[in-house]
């Protein structure tokens, strides 16, 4: 049996990692589907290809290998493009094979023609189209292997008269992976040395370029006495057996980190790119280490920008710093964290009568989680309740939407998550929105036998619009949902489904929920009026909120003003 040019471009896949393609199946991708059924690639069939590249883009995120998507021509290829911005600006490595229309019929306005390449430029790091069936290898390895390198998203354009040729022979290219070991200069390694040495307030903030460097960074904040704050994406990489964690800043973080960069007097950013520049101290100085030179000052002005990984940056400048005993703005910073985390913990309570705390569900959640669980959380506030209540154990893994900030992301990216770790605990905080959006997807769970335990966070609003158009001094408009039992939902689908209305009956709901064998589905009723409270609270804010108080009543909506006051004020 002669071999096609579709044997080619999947086997090529296969050699450089690849082991799932979530997609879903069509005309012009017809071949491409029978080499992957021939092959030892694993088809998931997701019911929405937005669904099936946020699957891809967590595989490929946790698993560090390449993961892929695929589709047909026009609007089957164009449906992945929101999973595909999530997936590139989380820098994972997928690769989507966008088949299209046979060559002879392109520019003519042929029925389903789509131009991939001026769609998907701007969200990938390689975008081309395999032009001739002598291309497809080469084509297909340097797709791969941009990323693999360059870590993000890679587009194969492929007509469907191409896969289906005949393959003809060429030479044998493959992927290549690079792992570089990236520092700064000795110069600059010693200027970085002098001007931690001649601080006097140091603070660290690490973000996901910390991910391979805990125990580097745990010995320079030992070396200079300095509080590590962190970013929301390293929250996995740097909370865990640290004893200099100071926790999170910026809009979703606590008092504890946001203190500690505005009272240093010099900060070192590791691997970092937060960017709401009102989080950044005014009058330290600054170096910043990125691996991408492109980033250096971009967010905030910096008095030393270099290049480098943070493992060996930090393992280079050890050396060259003098040790600190004085502990006195160390402690200080910790003091504040400890305080700021007994407050979040005071809100986190059962509630009273029929109300649950949503921070009380993901406490209850993550106390009866397995120790290496997979949480994903949906845009919104299951993703900062997420960050805030589920405490990185070392083992466990958290996977949520903050560059890219979509709503729908969590349920199909435990679909990918599982897909890549059948044996592990895969949970999904769902926001209401968010699970009705993508719903379609839960089918997927049971066609494909993928265990994943998704909560419902249901308070009928997409809750943070909502905040944010109150914060405004708006009054909140088109936020509310008329949600159905999703627990019967799920169940009509095949899921075990169960709903929570009161306190008393969540810890045995939770209990039973995770551990039934198969997917399974929590819908809990939470309590609509909770509000997300940043560490800093602006005076615009207050300001809003009390204009957003006097229209609600204006208004004769004075219950709803009551109840998000009394959450506001809520111990």
């Amino acid at each position: 049996m002669s071999r096609s040019v579709a044997d080619i471009i999947v086997e090529t896949l296969f050699d450089a990692g690849a082991r799932r393609c979530y997609g879903v199946p069509g005309d012009t991708l017809n071949h491409v589907t029978d080499a992957i059924r021939r092959s030892e690639m694993r088809w998931i069939h997701v019911r929405h290809e937005e669904a099936g590249a946020m699957a891809a883009g967590a595989d490929a995120l946790l698993t560090g290998e390449l993961a892929l998507c695929a589709g047909s021509c026009g609007p089957g290829g164009l449906h992945f493009i929101n999973g595909l911005y999530e997936s590139h600006r989380n820098r994972a490595p997928v690769v989507l094979i966008a088949s299209q229309i046979t060559r002879d019929e392109l520019g003519f306005d042929f029925p389903q023609e789509v131009d991939f390449k001026a769609v998907y430029k701007a969200a990938s790091v390689f975008c081309e189209e395999v032009r001739t069936p002598t291309q497809a290898r080469r084509m297909t390895a340097m797709a791969a292997q941009a990323a693999l390198t360059k870590r993000g998203v890679a587009v194969l354009i492929v007509p469907v008269d191409v896969s289906s040729a005949d393959a003809p022979e060429e030479p044998s290219f493959t992927a290549h992976r690079t792992r570089p070991v990236v520092r700064p200069s000795d110069g600059e390694l010693d200027r970085m040395a002098e001007l931690l040495n001649a601080g006097g307030k140091i603070a660290i903030y690490g973000g996901a370029g910390c991910e391979n460097a805990h125990d580097q960074v745990v010995a320079l904040a030992e070396r200079l006495q300095a509080p590590v704050a962190r970013t929301s994406r390293a929250k996995d990489f740097l909370e865990p057996a640290n004893p200099y964690d100071v926790g999170m800043t910026g809009i979703f973080g606590t008092a504890g980190g946001y203190q500690a960069l505005m009272d240093c007097d010099t900060l070192l950013l590791l691997g970092c790119d937060f960017a709401w520049r009102q989080y950044y101290p005014q009058k330290a100085t600054i170096i910043q280490v990125d691996i991408d030179g492109a980033h250096l000052g971009r967010r905030h002005p910096v008095d030393l920008g270099v290049v480098g990984d943070v493992a060996p940056t930090l393992e280079a400048l050890l050396p060259r710093l003098t040790p600190r005993e004085d502990r006195t703005f160390l402690n200080a910073a910790l003091d504040h964290a400890a305080k700021a985390d007994a407050k979040l913990e005071k809100r986190a309570v059962a509630g009273e009568g029929d109300t649950i705390h949503p921070q009380y569900l993901t406490e209850t959640v993550a106390r009866h989680a397995a120790v290496d669980a997979v949480y994903t959380a949906d845009g919104g506030s299951p993703m900062v309740w997420c960050l805030r209540h589920v405490p990185a154990t070392g083992q466990n893994r958290t996977v949520v939407s903050l560059s890219h900030g979509t709503m729908a992301n969590a349920m199909p990216q435990a679909l990918g998550v599982q897909a890549a770790f059948p044996g592990r605990q895969v949970i999904s905080l769902s926001g209401d929105g968010g699970l009705a959006m993508l719903m379609g997807d839960l089918l997927t769970t049971v066609q494909e036998n993928l265990p994943i335990k998704v909560v419902v966070y249901n308070n009928g609003s997409l809750g943070f619009v909502e905040l944010e158009q109150k914060v405004e001094g708006l009054l909140d408009a088109y936020t509310d949902l008329k949600n159905p039992n999703f627990a019967r939902v799920a169940e009509a689908i095949g899921l075990w489904g169960r709903r929570v209305e009161r306190p008393q009956d969540l810890d045995n709901a939770v209990r039973d929920w995770l551990s039934t064998p198969g997917p399974a589905l929590l819908d809990v009723k939470v309590d609509r009026y909770e509000l997300v409270m940043p560490p800093k609270v602006e005076m615009a804010q207050v300001v809003g909120t009390a204009l957003y108080s006097a229209k609600g009543i204006l208004a004769g909506r004075g219950s709803e003003v009551f109840e998000l006051l009394e959450g506001a004020v809520r111990p």
